[in-house]
């Protein structure tokens, strides 16, 4: 039998979709611009995964929105051993980072063989926090807008598939970015920690944050525009260079839109992404170093209902490229995802492309 600390950050990517690029200190400010929880379905996604592999599992977990309400929705009879400080019925939002790193400390004390959280970076450290030198393994359930370490599973499925029926165990690395410095253009990574977590193919890497030139992409994107055509260009240096070859300083970190020559709106929320869409329309996206992933890290306002109505254009340089062996997506639509799936064209230079699979 296997013994499953379970435990959710309930805010984890509420500010993703609605262009904030991180939900600490912006709570208000995301539901303000009409941001819905988003880990408490990835939790249930994880809990069902593990649920389908038939490993006897026993499931210990915090009370309400830490993980009670998914693990039972997933079919599972939880052991509770606490609640958060604002109490069983605490809602979204009434959860503290100390509730997480208390409820890490109860699952060391009740002796569980692994501590499965869900959240993004910011929640990883709390984890690690919390976790200091016992060694026990970690996995996490990707669901905030930063999910950079390496400590995660490649999708919110393949986390609880891995959590139930790992065998081996490795290191991995807790990465944070400062969101402040993000939110303004600046990547500000630092390593936090290094925690033992299981050993498995489905466990994505460290995001690398290097590049390299990128100039004869953005001058292929630049000579092929279409008129009428509009354009949502993603986060990212290769994407950067885009957006300065058409004429305007983008966003680094955030989603613009352009058409015509024209900025229509610069760091979107998913909405203004929506009700700026044509008739025809192209997402321009990098995929991100060390990782592969097209969709579903730092560019959450590429929501599944922008990606549906777009054509896709996966631009990279050869030394990304040349680094990565598959693409990756993780959009939370797993018909999208599916469909997502196979062999694209990705932009290498101004006229060269070359086949990669998102698997």
């Amino acid at each position: 039998m296997r013994t499953i600390g379970f435990v959710v950050n309930p805010i984890a990517g509420m500010g993703g979709r609605v262009g904030l690029k991180g939900t600490d200190g912006k709570l208000a400010q995301a539901r303000e611009r009409g941001a819905r929880p988003r880990a408490p379905d990835r939790a249930r996604e994880a809990l069902d995964a593990m649920a389908a592999t038939d490993t006897d599992v026993t499931l210990v977990t915090y009370g309400g929105v830490m993980g009670a309400s998914a693990a039972r929705e997933a079919g599972f009879d939880p052991e509770i051993i606490g609640e958060s400080e604002a109490g069983p019925d605490a809602a979204v939002g009434e959860t503290t980072a100390e509730d997480t790193r208390a409820a890490v400390r109860a699952f060391l004390d009740r002796g569980v063989d692994i501590v499965v959280f869900v959240g993004g970076d910011g929640t990883a450290v709390d984890v690690a926090e919390a976790l200091g030198e016992s060694g026990v393994p970690v996995f996490g359930v990707p669901a905030g807008v930063k999910v950079y370490s390496s400590v995660f599973g490649v999708t919110p499925r393949a986390a609880g598939r891995v959590a139930a029926t790992f065998e081996e165990v490795t290191d991995g690395e807790v990465n944070d970015i400062d969101e402040q410095a993000y939110r303004e253009g600046e990547v500000r990574s630092e390593l936090h920690a290094v925690v033992t977590v299981p050993r498995a193919q489905q466990r994505q890497s460290s995001k690398q944050l290097a590049g390299g030139t990128v100039e004869a992409v953005a001058e292929g994107v630049a000579e092929e525009v279409r008129p009428g055509v509009t354009y949502v260009l993603g986060p990212g240096g290769t994407v950067g260079a885009i957006k300065s070859r058409l004429g305007f300083d983008g966003s680094p970190l955030g989603v613009d839109v352009w058409r015509d020559g024209e900025l229509l709106v610069a760091d979107a929320r998913e909405d203004e992404v929506l009700d700026s869409l044509g008739d025809e329309n192209v997402i321009v996206v990098s995929p991100i170093g060390g990782q592969g992933f097209v969709f579903g890290r730092g560019n959450q306002q590429l929501s599944p209902a922008v990606i549906r109505q777009c054509e896709t254009e996966i631009v990279a340089s050869r030394q990304k490229v040349d680094q990565l062996g598959v693409l990756r997506v993780d959009t939370g639509d797993a018909d999208l995802d599916e469909r997502l799936r196979g062999w694209h064209r990705v932009r290498v230079g101004r006229f060269e492309r070359r086949l990669m699979e998102i698997v």
